[in-house]
């Protein structure tokens, strides 16, 4: 298996100390926000997003008139999360007290909840627990200014979208613009995989926004030490043994000493058998022997063949209500290591789930967005007195010139690289930047840390909205560019550096910011750029002096121009280490499906690409070569070809 990313942290601790009230780093911050109409708390998980809605919601409850509390979850197990939790022993003002017949994460019929909800908005009670599902419905015909005093908390707010379809963000529209409520969403991971904005940039803009991103979160921790992100590729079917294997790549992957979580394929999916039981009893089988099913808490214990150690399993993909009640009962009280060593799933086990001992994320096929992916590698990343390592690893079909689906893997290929690329990203420690005036502008300002790289030309935003963006939303803003149709043709090389950050990423940036004038457009687009190159470079310090090695140059931190930083693809590094990591065959089918639906040529490229066409003719004696191997050649060849066509139709247009 080969790593993408391996990050290193300090184990600082800080992120799991409590101040005098009991809060943790995160939700001491997000409590700053308390008075806030509307705030946004984006967290990863494990960071304690339940508990500060706590903190905020009491506080609403008890000093700022606010009347009743909802709070809305994607899915019934999660809901344990706001079970009754006792605050006032670690130095909080009062406990969080949820009444039984109002926490609707159970069994039961949506009428029978929804009449509950109702119920509950004229009852003097002040705390209500329910799922997503239930607010929608409930929501069927309800006057929004009965909300007026109420608190609307909705947790994963990702699940909320600005598309007119989404009923989850249409009740969320409807609560902004007809109440006075007050609401605070929650998410790991603002963006969304479909493209789709969560908010629409108005309704967005409204938002108090707390951001408390991955790298303090585990750098703060007191046992978790690094993280890997992997990817191992396999042939035909992921539990299956090749003939020239002794194992399949699950097994090859698979380490039972390791406490792991396995989320099979989606059903739907190319890398599904569409037999997801079948799925289960092969994993079962490549682990061991089913020795017996407990029938009080479904646990499976099999016997490894490896190692002849009884494993505990959990299966979470059996779509039985009985069974997956008393197995997920039982993982909600699980208190050691020892009580459970597999899980098994499909689309549980993901949001909200936690098993603190849990060190690999297994993951067989490209998941459906960064989010998702996001969203498990969270369940790895929880700190745990058992582990110093958490590893997630995703399984991915090699592409085959043989099989009818080949562009379907070879997509799947290419996505979960850009997931690698944004995790490392998000990952990272955080790095200011600022423009460098002259040479005088030396390290002295007393606002500087190390953290802090000036750089020449380099534009500070001027509007607010622009300055928010990049404090923000910088890590949502890059997984929206890399998802991007075109910026996925064109990372790995075919188009020049300068086309990828010059046109491509300000044309992505206007369409998801409408709102910005060129001047932002253009500080926030040299922020994203300069933040990703840096973040993929390497910075060593040699005779005093700082130095960073970024797409094989290597350069003195103290003369970075911004025209330089352009010249870098700022999402080349994974191709590079992907180019080592798979055979010569799938590198080849990956270059030509890219080649088959490589991006059309704009006026800006072209013009663009023009000097370096020049350079090329005066270095080369000829054209550049429309047949040639070399991706960048060809396409100036392509951009000479588009200038005399456009010069054509100008001419006879009489421009």
């Amino acid at each position: 298996m080969t790593n993408l990313v391996d990050v290193t942290y300090n184990q600082t601790g800080k992120s799991k100390q409590t101040n005098a009230l009991g809060m943790r780093e995160m939700q001491e911050k997000a409590f700053k926000a308390n008075t806030a109409q509307y705030l946004l708390i984006k967290a990863p998980p494990a960071s304690g997003k339940s508990r500060a809605l706590m903190f905020i919601a009491l506080e609403k409850l008890h000093r700022q008139g606010i009347k009743k509390v909802i709070v809305a979850v994607p899915e019934r197990a999660i809901g344990a999360s706001f079970s009754p939790t006792e605050l006032k022993k670690s130095g909080f003002f009062a406990d969080w007290n949820t009444a039984p017949q109002y926490n609707l994460c159970t069994p039961g019929s949506e009428k029978t909840k929804v009449s509950a909800f109702l119920n509950f908005l004229e009852s003097d009670e002040q705390i209500l627990i329910c799922t997503h599902a239930t607010l929608r419905f409930a929501f069927d015909g309800l006057d929004e200014k009965r909300l007026n005093d109420a608190l609307i908390a909705i947790d994963e707010f990702h699940h909320v979208s600005a598309d007119g379809d989404n009923r989850l963000g249409e009740v969320m529209r409807n609560i902004m613009a007809k109440s006075k409520a007050h609401i605070i969403a929650m998410t790991g991971s603002y963006f969304r995989g479909d493209n789709i904005p969560v908010l629409l940039p108005e309704d967005e803009a409204r938002f108090t926004k707390v951001t408390y991103n991955y790298y303090e979160q585990l750098n703060g921790y007191e046992f978790l030490k690094s993280l890997g992100i992997g990817y191992h590729f396999y042939q035909g079917r992921y539990f299956k043994r090749q003939p020239d294997r002794e194992m399949s790549a699950l097994e090859e992957i698979l380490d039972e000493n390791r406490k792991t979580i396995i989320h099979i394929p989606s059903v739907n999916s190319a890398e599904s058998s569409r037999e997801k039981y079948e799925e289960v009893n092969h994993i079962i089988d490549a682990l061991g022997d089913l020795e017996y099913q407990d029938e009080k808490t479904g646990v499976l214990h099999i016997k490894s063949k490896r190692t002849g150690k009884m494993l505990k399993v959990a299966d979470l993909v059996n779509d039985n209500p009985k069974a997956r009640d008393k197995i997920t009962a039982y993982l909600r009280e699980i208190n050691s290591p020892d009580d459970m060593d597999i899980i098994i799933a499909l689309g549980m086990a993901k949001e909200g789930f936690d098993w603190p001992y849990c060190e690999h994320a297994l993951t067989v096929g490209y998941r459906g967005s960064l989010t998702e992916i996001i969203q498990i590698i969270g369940r790895a990343t929880r700190d745990s007195h058992n582990k110093t390592h958490a590893q997630f690893t995703n399984l991915i079909a090699e592409p085959d010139a043989e099989n009818e689906e080949v562009k379907v893997a070879v997509n799947n290929m290419l996505k979960a690289i850009t997931a690698s690329l944004l995790m490392e990203q998000v990952l990272a420690p955080n790095f200011n930047f600022k423009p460098k005036k002259s040479d005088d502008d030396d390290d002295d300002d007393e606002n500087n840390d190390e953290n802090t790289i000036k750089i020449r030309g380099f534009k500070l935003p001027t509007s607010q909205r622009a300055k928010d963006i990049i404090e923000t939303d910088l890590n949502d803003l890059k997984a929206r560019i890399l998802q991007d149709e075109q910026m996925l043709k064109a990372m790995p090389g075919n188009i020049a550096p300068e086309v990828i950050n010059t046109v491509l990423i300000p044309k992505i940036i206007r369409e998801i910011y409408p709102d910005l004038n060129d001047d932002d457009v253009e500080a926030v687009r040299q922020y994203v750029v300069v933040d990703s190159v840096i973040k993929n470079g390497t910075i060593e310090e040699q005779g005093g002096r700082k130095f960073i090695r970024m797409a094989g140059s290597f350069v003195n931190i103290d003369d970075i121009h911004i025209d330089l930083i352009d010249q870098i693809n700022p999402f080349q590094k994974a191709f590079e280490i992907l180019s080592k990591s798979v055979t010569v065959r799938v590198f080849k089918l990956i270059y030509e499906h890219i080649q088959s639906v490589k991006i059309e040529m704009t006026e800006e490229e072209a013009i663009l690409l023009w000097p370096k066409i020049k350079e090329w003719r005066e270095k080369t004696g000829e054209a550049p070569n429309l047949q040639s191997f070399d991706p960048k050649e060809k396409r100036m060849a392509e951009a000479v070809i588009f200038l005399r066509e456009l010069k054509r139709q100008r001419t006879l247009n009489g421009q």
